[in-house]
């Protein structure tokens, strides 16, 4: 599966060689993947179907993991550059992704510099699995989600990875994260969480994020408020909103 113009704000498009995903912290509660692995699975899309189960009247995933080899060669088909999120449905270092698919597709990504990859992962234990420099193409970005303090040990694990550009998705932000450690860290992306559920995100969390950023030149990047109706509460903080990338010149607070 692969979806070009993506809602996603921080990204273009999706490239999704794994299928399927386990619940590990609070941040999957509501995990908006699942319900599309179930919608997609309704529509006859063999790739997710048993990959959730039903509980409480809601999707969750059931811990099944599928790997389509097929989907490998599919950014070749896509001659301009692009800035693609890989696994939007899924975690790339899952536990049961075997280590030589995941090399698989580095070397996919290694092969295809016109585009720029962004991956993301709650399980970064694994990034020491592929210490190895070489292994790391420079337009491969890598990712960790830190929802709360009690998972902000994510952040020294990905430090230690060879990865060239680090960045943080402190979303769904479920709570306070003062002290950040942002050293070697280039980009910053936080939200709230949006859908059935909604769990609520309160503006001081936000602010004491962009301005640990501001203060430690790493871009910052506010996604939305989120919410039941994340449209209606947007994405504007203190009047503006904030679209930064790494490499790029930071903005000031008061800009």
């Amino acid at each position: 599966m692969m979806a070009n113009n993506s809602s996603i704000e921080w990204t273009e498009a999706t490239w999704n060689p794994v299928a399927g995903c386990t619940v590990i912290s609070p941040g999957c509660t509501n995990c908006y993947a699942m319900r599309m692995a179930r919608r997609l699975e309704a529509m006859g899309q063999p790739k997710y179907a048993g990959l959730t189960r039903v509980t409480g009247g809601r999707a969750k995933w059931n811990g099944k993991i599928r790997v389509d080899q097929n989907s490998l060669k599919a950014p070749q088909k896509w001659k301009v550059g692009r800035m693609i999120f890989v696994n939007s449905m899924s975690d790339l270092f899952h536990e049961d992704v075997p280590a030589e698919f995941i090399a698989s597709v580095f070397e996919t990504m290694r092969n295809t510099q016109q585009h720029t990859y962004q991956v993301l992962t709650k399980r970064p234990e694994r990034l020491s699995e592929f210490s190895d420099e070489a292994f790391w193409p420079d337009n491969v970005w890598m990712g960790v989600s830190v929802e709360s303090v009690d998972y902000a040990f994510r952040i020294d694990l990905l430090r230690a990875s060879p990865a060239r550009t680090k960045f943080l998705s402190l979303e769904p932000l479920l709570g306070p994260l003062p002290n950040l450690d942002l050293d070697g860290i280039d980009w910053v992306i936080a939200g709230g969480e949006s859908g059935p559920g909604a769990r609520a995100m309160e503006e001081g969390w936000v602010t004491e994020i962009r301005d640990q950023c501001t203060s430690a030149s790493v871009a910052f990047h506010f996604k939305q408020w989120g919410g039941v109706n994340k449209k209606k509460a947007g994405r504007t903080l203190e009047g503006r909103t904030w679209d930064e990338f790494p490499n790029e010149p930071a903005a000031s607070v008061t800009a």
